[in-house]
């Protein structure tokens, strides 16, 4: 491994790079250098065959004084999917990537703020290829959904024109929206055979898992209401939360 080395994408090496999006980098890129390890590896092979007990350098430097090729490319192109979106029927991904999260939240009934007190995720990745770099995702993907449902609130005018369309218009995650105590668990031994060395795509699925927390605060308002007398039920018409938990709407 030491030998092995990766350089900086660029179009004068790979012309037709596909974009770092969809949680699918490591499905098509992965699989692209396996494809074009499995084609050196197979070069290779005559060269360790007739010297089982040799080493790489061996065998590569046998395999070059006989003038074989030691550079290869690979190439991978995502089976079809069979989704039909007027029948709605097929599957619409090659697979599914599956977490589960529990929040706790504790609010303050006078100024409407809340703090996460803890967040435990278990995710399903697959065969993690590299696990503190997947977790790493999920704890950014869990913040940036935190946004989403909880501080992110987005305003429109009457023409249907976005007012607050930046980041200093709108209150984005800070390091205090982290939860106090954060556990990120991966599922073990969950095989899937669909992307390389049974991995899973996780850069997008866990930022769902941030429902969690708005969930958790609409309990503690529950809790709330209901501990000075107050009931809290749907009939009552009390209040309808659909998303963005800001102060004013506590």
């Amino acid at each position: 491994m030491e030998r092995v080395f990766i350089t900086n994408t660029t179009t004068q090496v790979v012309p037709n790079q596909p974009p770092t999006h969809a949680s699918v980098s490591t499905d098509y890129n992965g699989m692209a250098v396996k494809i074009a390890c499995e084609k050196i590896k197979k070069r290779l092979q005559p060269f360790v065959d007739e010297n089982p007990m040799g080493s790489w350098k061996e065998w590569v430097t046998t395999a070059h004084e006989n003038l074989v090729s030691l550079s290869a490319t690979g190439h991978y192109g995502v089976e079809q999917i069979s989704y039909d979106p007027v029948t709605g029927k097929g599957p619409a991904t090659l697979y599914c990537t599956h977490g589960a999260a529990c929040s706790e939240v504790e609010i303050d009934c006078l100024t409407g703020e809340h703090q996460v007190l803890r967040t435990d995720i278990v995710m399903d990745v697959g065969r993690s290829i590299n696990p503190a770099l997947d977790i790493g995702q999920i704890e950014g993907a869990f913040l940036q959904g935190y946004g989403l449902f909880v501080t992110e609130e987005l305003r429109w005018s009457e023409n249907g024109e976005l007012l607050n369309c930046g980041p200093g218009m709108y209150n984005v995650p800070r390091v205090k929206h982290i939860p106090r105590e954060f556990n990120v668990h991966l599922l073990p031994n969950s095989d899937n055979p669909k992307a390389v060395f049974s991995s899973r795509g996780i850069g997008e699925p866990p930022l769902f898992l941030s429902s969690s927390v708005f969930f958790a605060i609409k309990e503690a308002i529950r809790a709330a209401r209901l501990e000075i007398g107050l009931r809290y039920t749907i009939c009552e018409g009390f209040i309808h939360l659909e998303g963005e938990f800001v102060i004013h709407y506590m």
